[in-house]
């Protein structure tokens, strides 16, 4: 398989299992972790790990939405300025996991490059 998709799916993987005993910050760390073991090359360290937490947090948002009808998430995208669309809160909380994770791969590539002088 190409490392791409095997660092897109062991983030997610990674991503999960520590989320279930660490705060929102463990994908930052699950993207840490598979930057330092799966190298990738160029724009691919912040893009991989960028989409597969943007795809996560998503879905984990949207999957925790539908039980409320959406009720929670449009009242906070009023508080947010957000146009009272949930669908777009759904969206920003996917960014905003996918920067943070995608920082943290840029950190772990440089760990490495730094490491191996």
């Amino acid at each position: 398989m190409n490392k791409n998709i095997i660092n897109f799916i062991s983030t997610i993987i990674l991503a999960v299992v520590l989320s279930i005993v660490l705060p929102w910050w463990s994908v930052m760390t699950a993207a840490l972790v598979t930057s330092l073991f799966i190298p990738l090359k160029k724009a691919a360290v912040f893009v991989v790990p960028f989409l597969a937490i943007l795809s996560l947090w998503t879905l984990q948002s949207f999957m925790l939405s539908i039980g409320n009808d959406f009720t929670l998430a449009s009242r906070i995208s009023e508080l947010l300025y957000l146009g009272g669309s949930p669908y777009t809160l759904l969206l920003v909380t996917g960014i905003i996991g996918g920067l943070a994770a995608g920082i943290a791969a840029v950190l772990g590539k440089q760990i490495v490059l730094v490491s191996q002088k």
